[in-house]
């Protein structure tokens, strides 16, 4: 792969792909890095994890005073507070990309995952051209330099944080069943959103849909969090306002009924809210768009 080629990606993965979120976990991308002739740096550390794939030449790597060859296909990370050093004489291709958890975001799965990484003794690893994270990163470069559309950011966002992922599994081979914990974690919250969503006209609270699912309210909510960015409440007032905007627009049901539908039985509270939300009382609302074509309800 002619590395050259993709170096503008670089710009675009620092503006598009710093904080990604997936299966549970969220990272902060410190930077993305696409060099074609990497040479000698100085002996230094970082408090982050920085994850390195070589494209093409040779060098070597020295950490913990310690020295490993690098050529084509090696991919080897340098762990936080350790010092390392890259030397390479005729340059090498090399990508990175250095990185962080979002502790706050992730599940105790992922936490559990980063320190187990973080002790990892081999840092230095041969990756086959058709490995999982090979191709991800490929696949992100080409991405990167293609003309931007509606789908282009979110695009990005998935292929660098399946890029990420499949990178820590590399070096935390013994931590894949946490992994597939942190995947558990997507069909619990598919689980949440349906029972949610055919239950808006009942209370709702997070411990009733937490026992539902037979988890605790602490971890139901940390996956809103870590999955969809926004906690439990937001989500159901959402819905609600979804369900009521769809109801407005295409049944006669009178606002005081639509209110005990979405989960109101003050119907002064739900024009309130409905008001906030929509920028319309529900009447004014209704009356605007009854006509309408449109009949799906977006917040945007």
């Amino acid at each position: 792969m002619n590395l050259h080629k993709y170096v503008s990606g670089k710009k675009v993965l620092n503006q598009n792909a710093h904080h990604l979120m997936q299966n549970g976990a969220a990272f902060h991308v410190h930077y993305w890095g696409a060099v074609p002739e990497h040479y000698d740096t100085t002996l230094h550390k970082h408090s982050f994890l920085e994850i390195c794939y070589v494209i093409d030449g040779k060098g070597t790597y020295l950490e913990n005073e310690c020295e490993y060859a690098l050529h084509k296909d090696i991919i080897f990370f340098s762990r936080p507070e350790v010092l390392h050093q890259i030397r390479s004489k005729e340059g090498l291709a090399l990508v990175y990309v250095a990185f962080e958890l979002i502790e706050s975001e992730s599940s105790e799965e992922w936490i559990n995952m980063i320190d187990i990484v973080k002790r990892c003794q081999q840092t230095v690893m041969e990756s086959g051209e058709d490995t999982a994270a090979n191709l991800l990163w490929k696949a992100l470069l080409m991405e990167s330099i293609k003309s931007q559309n509606s789908f282009f950011k979110s695009m990005l966002a998935n292929l660098s944080a399946s890029l990420i992922i499949s990178l820590l599994q590399m070096f935390a081979p013994q931590a894949n069943g946490q992994v597939n914990i942190s995947e558990n974690s997507s069909s619990l919250l598919a689980q949440a959103k349906l029972f949610i969503k055919d239950n808006l006209a009942n209370d709702l609270k997070l411990s009733h849909v937490a026992n539902h699912l037979h988890i605790s309210g602490r971890h139901l909510s940390r996956i809103f969090v870590s999955e969809l960015g926004i906690n439990f409440s937001k989500f159901v007032q959402k819905e609600r306002m979804k369900r009521a905007a769809t109801l407005l627009k295409t049944t006669d049901l009178s606002i005081k009924d639509i209110a005990r539908e979405t989960g109101f039985m003050d119907v002064h509270y739900f024009t309130r809210v409905f008001t906030d939300t929509m920028r319309e009382p529900p009447g004014r609302f209704r009356t605007l768009y009854m006509d309408s074509e449109k009949i799906i309800y977006t917040d945007e």
